[in-house]
């Protein structure tokens, strides 16, 4: 949220309108909507689907690590990261409240098995574009896949996964195109959905555009995406194609 800045803001309604995309209502900041979010949250906690998660990231190293040295083959998620041991899963609600209370940093982190136990599967979402591997229309979920994922952290309200299913909902979403490498999360999306009794929207999920390296932009690298790429000289309908939309 706090990396969220007007002249970002108006860029990329400049990119999309060049790129010939209107872009319809008022901007929804989600900094101007944390009480959407923890409502959410606060749905999931009174029905025990989440826990206040205490292991530091060098913990969960250290823990795989002990694991991995006894031969243990640590299960990962789509994205290759390893799920997270869940230790602290089977603390009694006294603890859970003392470590609380002694000012232990913690995330809220999603129950997968119990939550996973709350909803019928398998889930399915319809898919107008493909997956990675070919996959279109009636897709089955697999949200198992991701384990038990952060929903929330102390200094941030929402993860990425819970912000955009509400953000979806409450602006009454009902087609959603982003890039392929989002393909798997909606497993994981349309979980939350369930658990959160929320629309289920149509999904396209496009090539990504690619830089001349063969990666995907980022940010972190200083890519500036479509501007970068239109300075380069390429036109809307370049990119277009580059994203798999039109004829190459």
């Amino acid at each position: 949220l706090g990396r969220a800045r007007p002249e970002f803001e108006r860029a990329i309604i400049e990119d999309l309108d060049w790129l010939g995309i209107a872009f319809a209502g008022e901007v929804r900041r989600q900094s101007d909507h944390v009480a959407d979010y923890e409502a959410a949250l606060e749905a999931l906690r009174d029905e025990g689907l989440v826990y206040p998660a205490f292991m530091s990231r060098a913990d969960i190293r250290e823990h795989i690590a002990e694991a991995e040295a006894r031969g243990i083959a640590w299960p990962r998620d789509p994205d290759g990261a390893p799920l997270y041991p869940g230790l602290d899963r089977y603390l009694g609600k006294t603890e859970r409240e003392r470590r609380i209370g002694d000012g232990a940093p913690f995330a809220w982190r999603l129950d997968m098995k119990a939550a996973a136990a709350r909803v019928a599967l398998p889930l399915f979402w319809n898919e107008e574009g493909y997956g990675p591997n070919g996959e279109t229309g009636r897709v089955s979920a697999n949200p198992k896949a991701w384990g038990d994922v952060i929903l929330a952290r102390r200094d941030a309200p929402a993860s990425y996964h819970l912000s955009v299913v509400v953000d979806d909902a409450v602006q009454g979403v009902t087609d959603i195109v982003r890039g392929r490498d989002l393909f798997h999360a909606t497993a994981l999306h349309r979980l939350l959905q369930e658990l959160l009794r929320l629309p289920v929207p149509s999904y396209h999920h496009h090539r990504l555009v690619l830089g001349d390296d063969g990666r995907k932009l980022s940010k972190s690298r200083k890519d500036t995406a479509v501007r970068e790429l239109k300075a380069a000289g390429m036109t809307p309908a370049d990119i277009a194609r580059l994203a798999g939309f039109g004829s190459d």
